[in-house]
């Protein structure tokens, strides 16, 4: 994991180390290959981490979504580790999304790219924290099964407790990402590094995301429908990039530090 983050790091370390004024930055790494080079791997870590934390939930879910799942858990624990291990693994992805994008947005909005990058921190942060959760449910089982109390309810009780402080640490971490969302795309919008269309399609999605997730927090089930315009933008803006890249004239400089 260390090594992945100094990977991303030492990728990134050409476009931070611009100086001379906004004239020229970009000098050093403005050629088309350069810029698609940055553009693609930023895209591959949205559809990465998409994929990581998709999988790795879906692994936890089929574990403790099953009916008193506790006195099972030396039968499935190996599928909740793996589905927790992806779930972590997102942290480097997501981590190295931000660091990757810092020194491109940097150029064109300093404070926002801070903002994006802190706020990227905090999300993966309280995954990280919910995932903990998960992982707690493993030794848990281990001692209700060995007791022989797997499905009294004090254990059943601790098992819906750990379940549901995932849910939450996922819900104000998806908020979080929600705010982070909204300073990246008034800034890709503001700049037009990617369409105006795509970056507003990004602000609603942002937007839509953070609503549900605070609905959920207060107990209104209704963030997957809300999580929906985001999936599209965070779909979308890697098949950009893929295809099209950072625009090239504004990718090469910048004008402003909002």
């Amino acid at each position: 994991m260390q090594t992945t983050v100094r990977a991303v790091s030492a990728i990134s370390l050409p476009v931070a180390g611009r100086t001379n004024g906004h004239a020229d930055r970009g000098i050093q790494n403005n050629s088309p290959g350069s810029r698609m080079t940055y553009s693609r791997l930023i895209g591959a870590l949205f559809l990465v981490g998409f994929l990581f934390y998709g999988v790795g939930a879906a692994l936890v879910t089929s574990v403790t979504g099953a009916p008193d799942f506790l006195s099972t858990i030396y039968a499935h624990q190996t599928t909740l580790v793996i589905g927790a291990f992806l779930m972590l693994l997102n942290t480097v992805v997501d981590v190295g999304k931000g660091v990757l994008f810092f020194p491109i947005l940097e150029n064109h909005g300093k404070r926002s790219a801070l903002a994006y990058l802190a706020f990227i921190i905090v999300q993966v942060v309280m995954l990280d924290f919910g995932v903990l959760a998960l992982l707690l449910i493993v030794p848990l089982g281990q001692q209700a099964i060995d007791t022989g109390q797997a499905s009294a309810a004090w254990a059943q009780g601790l098992g819906s407790l750990l379940t549901q402080w995932n849910s939450m640490a996922y819900s104000i971490g998806e908020a979080t990402l929600g705010v982070g969302g909204l300073f990246l795309c008034w800034l890709l919008f503001r700049t037009r590094l990617i369409p105006r269309f795509l970056a507003v399609g990004g602000l609603i999605g942002y937007v839509s995301l953070m609503v549900g997730m605070i609905a959920e927090i207060f107990g209104i089930h209704v963030s997957l429908m809300l999580s929906i315009p985001g999936i599209f933008f965070e779909v979308g803006l890697p098949v950009w990039l893929f295809i099209k890249g950072f625009q090239p004239e504004v990718y090469s400089g910048g004008t402003s530090h909002a």
